[in-house]
């Protein structure tokens, strides 16, 4: 259990690495650079089955309820450089975020 939860914790720490970014990098585009970099290289160094899945699931399901969450008032962002309502790299976190989550799934089963 213990080598479970270390294996987890080693996913998620890129995770916690980008969200540590936010209030460093102040301009939207060069932060959504950097987590497209990242990604790319996270994904490159170790790929596993369904993780381009994962990606696109998250990165697409996120916009659609993040606009939702905005639109309905739910949820505001001060940052709004991606369809005048959310960061442009939120959907890049969150699509990174979707594949941690399914890798994490998996060590779990």
């Amino acid at each position: 259990m213990q080598r479970k939860f270390l294996s987890i914790v080693l996913y998620a720490l890129p995770i916690a690495g980008m969200i540590g970014l936010i209030p460093l990098v102040r301009n939207d585009v060069t932060l959504t650079a950097i987590y497209v970099v990242c990604i790319a290289v996270l994904l490159s160094v170790r790929r596993e089955k369904h993780d381009a899945l994962a990606l696109l699931f998250g990165f697409f399901g996120i916009t659609l309820s993040e606009f939702f969450f905005v639109s309905t008032g739910v949820e505001t962002f001060v940052r709004i450089s991606f369809l005048g309502i959310m960061p442009l790299w939120l959907p890049f976190l969150w699509a990174y975020s979707f594949v941690t989550i399914k890798r994490s799934l998996r060590i779990l089963d």
